[in-house]
């Protein structure tokens, strides 16, 4: 039996993968990773950022894609402004200081503060558009940013696109497990794997004395993580480091450890626990 190609419009088999398209024929993009969660409001754009950035350390060539298109963050994170340029063969990203490749929204609007106004579907289109349309060329890793939620924009990222695996943001809260717990369903209807979860916000370590605080209390996500049989990728702190480098558009080189276990996961492949 031939390997799927996810291309149902050549297929006459009955299955249930669901359709997804293919990328423009001058992308060559080896593995995507959608960042997701059940709510705003968790830091999970910088941590997209950060996992971009960790990968791009790490030797490879990496991508943003900025599905968060009313709330689009990435080109301010990474130093990018002003508009993408496109030809007859397509739509052209942007490019950090560091070499990632870039496309959001932001980069389409005169001015970056300009409100994006649109409908469900149009910004479903939008993001379509931004994975057969523009040229990314070759890619190792593809990091898609989804706005929070499970609604119009996630589900059309999860079914228009190939997606290897997805990476759940959550936050220590209580609340956590039935946040984290309808992002991890989505997955499973849609039958993509869950490699794992990152607690952002996890506590901040005092300045003078080094002693850690949990300003929300102990941690929830560990406890949520087992329950669905998913591993901890990491827990990012509030960290100055952070927020200064995406104020000052320079997550190129926020290069902190709390992710390192989650870019291991991801460079190795290892197999996923979670997904049933």
């Amino acid at each position: 039996m031939s390997e799927c190609d996810h291309n149902c419009a050549s297929c006459n088999k009955e299955c249930d993968v669901p359709h997804t398209e293919k990328p423009h024929e001058l992308s060559r993009i080896k593995r995507v990773i959608a960042v997701m969660s059940g709510k705003g409001g968790v830091g999970k754009s910088a941590v997209t950022a950060l996992l971009a950035s960790a990968m791009n350390g790490k030797g490879y060539k990496c991508a943003v894609l900025d599905a968060d298109i009313t709330g689009a963050s990435a080109p301010k994170m990474f130093g990018v402004s002003g508009s993408v340029v496109g030809d007859e063969n397509g739509i052209y990203p942007a490019e950090s200081k560091g070499g990632i490749k870039i496309m959001s929204s932001n980069l389409l609007l005169e001015n970056e503060t300009d409100p994006v106004v649109w409908r469900g579907p149009i910004i479903a289109g939008m993001v379509k558009q931004f994975w057969t349309d523009v040229i990314w060329g070759d890619i190792d890793y593809m990091f898609i940013d989804c706005p929070p939620g499970t609604g119009d924009v996630p589900l059309t990222v999860f079914q228009s696109i190939k997606i290897d695996g997805i990476i759940i943001i959550a936050t220590p809260q209580e609340l956590v497990s039935m946040i984290v717990e309808k992002a991890v369903n989505m997955a499973n209807m849609m039958k993509i794997p869950v490699l794992g979860i990152i607690e952002n916000m996890s506590y901040v370590v005092c300045p003078d004395c080094k002693k850690r605080i949990d300003i929300f209390g102990a941690g929830k996500t560990a406890a949520v993580a087992e329950k669905f049989r998913l591993p901890m990728l990491g827990t990012v702190p509030f960290d100055a480091v952070i927020s200064k480098a995406a104020d000052a558009g320079d997550m190129d080189n926020a290069r902190v450890d709390y992710l390192t276990v989650a870019s291991d996961i991801i460079e190795c492949g290892l197999p996923v626990v979670g997904h049933k």
